[in-house]
């Protein structure tokens, strides 16, 4: 455990940012479940609605630190590319 007044007041603040940090990350997965819920039940409309509340908040978490800007870059384009997929039409012979 600290010693030094310092580090007793760096170790509070630090506890109290991993709070505030796993709220954040759990709301960021959150949103992206809903997206992932709606592709996997293939309605387009809720799936881009769900998309659209997600990237606000993924990129929030960048911002905040807590998700590195390449993987929130990855995971939005993946994601765009399933939803792009969806309404894609089935081959009319």
């Amino acid at each position: 455990m600290a010693n030094h007044p310092s580090a007793k007041k760096r170790h509070r603040r630090a506890e109290k940012r991993t709070v505030v940090n796993h709220a954040r990350l759990s709301r960021i997965r959150t949103f992206l479940k809903r997206v992932e819920a709606a592709i996997a039940a293939g309605d387009k409309e809720q799936a881009v609605a769900a998309f659209r509340l997600a990237q606000p908040e993924l990129m929030r978490g960048v911002s905040k630190g807590l998700v590195h800007r390449n993987t929130s870059a990855r995971t939005l384009s993946r994601l765009s590319a399933r939803i792009k997929a969806l309404q894609a039409p089935a081959a009319a012979p």
